[in-house]
């Protein structure tokens, strides 16, 4: 039995930016995401990569930009772990088409969907690598105040639009 490995890898996300990422199970799941986003918005931008855990073996991409596409692999490749899949946005949110990405059949799980500085926790074994968890931004360092939550209020009725 091989001794198990952990180490994190560093997501790559551009300006203005969300990413993505979950486990899925089939090799259709490139284009059965890229069908679910490319219909959920005629603005969203982004870059899908899949890493094929049998076969060959190969990260499967799409997408709508191509940059996307080149970071949404750059990422899956780092990360280098079986099944798993990368989204990369931008010009939308994973508020907007998450549900649309869980609802994929070939979807397992998300693990992490965020512009924040993001970390991807990995084990390695003999077999390959898996992701365990994920770092997702910094730790609190307190409790919202009033003000605080006045602000949060503010930002999501005035700024985003939600809940009018």
């Amino acid at each position: 039995m091989s001794e198990l490995k952990l180490c994190y890898e560093t997501v790559e996300i551009p300006e203005e930016c969300n990413v993505i990422i979950g486990q899925s199970h089939f090799i259709k799941t490139v284009e059965d995401i890229f069908e679910a986003l490319v219909t959920s918005s005629t603005s969203l931008k982004f870059g899908i990569a899949f890493c094929e855990a049998s076969i060959e073996k190969l990260v499967r991409r799409d997408g709508n930009d191509k940059e996307l596409v080149d970071c949404a692999v750059k990422n899956a490749l780092k990360i280098g772990a079986g099944h798993i899949f990368v989204v990369v946005l931008k010009n939308g949110y994973p508020i907007n088409v998450l549900n649309r990405i869980k609802n994929v059949q070939e979807v397992c799980g998300i693990f992490a969907a965020t512009a924040n500085p993001l970390q991807v926790i990995v084990a390695e074994s003999g077999q390959g690598r898996g992701i365990i968890g994920v770092i997702d931004g910094g730790s609190p360092v307190g409790v919202e105040d009033d003000a605080g939550e006045q602000w949060r209020k503010n930002l999501l009725r005035d700024v985003i639009g939600y809940k009018r």
